[in-house]
């Protein structure tokens, strides 16, 4: 088989095309994207950095049907989102993709079951199923003695383990993590990523995560660059040479 046959045989969870996204603020416009095309093979776990008014974010909310570009189109498993409806593009987002927040986001008054079973409740799955399949996510991340208690119960590394737990819910194709250890201590962090690749690889889910973390780039595939809105460069993690270093107490 040709390398051509392979290239076009591969499948794309996010492909952009030449997106553009203009923000309108009085008599001003701000141009946060460019013209970014990009492709995100199925099963691929990505970084997206930039400095802050880069158009890390904006590229971010476009991949995961949050915003509309302006100009150009986003292919979230080969649908082409900008012509979606809200109804649409909200059935899309409950069943095609899993968000992790930096802020965890969870109901302070639900159990961590109750937070993990919500997406699958509003998918229309029934309470004892998504009861069953909460507490089998749950107790994937490490929290199967956890079911009952509430967030303000849990440490912020428990909680984002919730919070990934639920992203997992509606079996995505792809996962949109924003900062995920943005509010965890360096251990804890890295607790969050290595199991973030754990599930990557064992689910073949796609991971994309918007971050500043130098240790979220030690485990991912590629790293997608952005500056000034457009894409500065995109790297594969074997050519990055890269010292994340050890932490406290743990061996070179």
């Amino acid at each position: 088989m040709s390398a051509a046959t392979v290239e076009t045989s591969l499948e794309y969870a996010v492909k952009t095309i030449n997106v553009t996204k203009e923000y309108v603020m009085g008599k001003q416009t701000l141009m946060a994207l460019k013209g970014v095309s990009i492709e995100i093979r199925v099963g691929e776990y990505i970084s997206i950095m930039g400095p802050s008014g880069s158009g890390k974010s904006t590229l971010f909310n476009m991949i995961g049907g949050l915003d509309k570009p302006s100009g150009g189109k986003v292919f979230i498993d080969e649908v082409d989102v900008s012509g979606l409806d809200a109804y649409e593009l909200a059935w899309l987002r409950c069943r095609k993709i899993g968000y992790i927040f930096q802020t965890f986001n969870l109901i302070p008054v639900m159990t961590a079951l109750e937070n993990c079973t919500l997406p699958m409740i509003f998918a229309g799955m029934s309470t004892q199923d998504a009861m069953d399949k909460g507490a089998e996510l749950l107790s994937l991340v490490g929290l199967g003695d956890r079911l009952r208690h509430k967030p303000l119960e849990l440490s912020g590394g428990q909680q984002q383990r919730v919070a990934i737990a639920r992203s997992f819910a509606n079996d995505p194709t792809i996962i949109l993590a924003d900062e995920p250890t943005g509010n965890l201590d360096l251990r804890t962090g890295k607790e969050i990523i290595e199991l973030l690749r754990k599930l990557n690889k064992e689910k073949n889910v796609t991971i994309i995560s918007a971050t500043h973390d130098l240790k979220m780039l030690d485990v991912s595939d590629r790293i997608i660059w952005i500056r000034d809105g457009l894409v500065d460069k995109i790297e594969n993690r074997a050519e990055i040479n890269i010292d994340i270093g050890s932490l406290e107490g743990e061996d070179a």
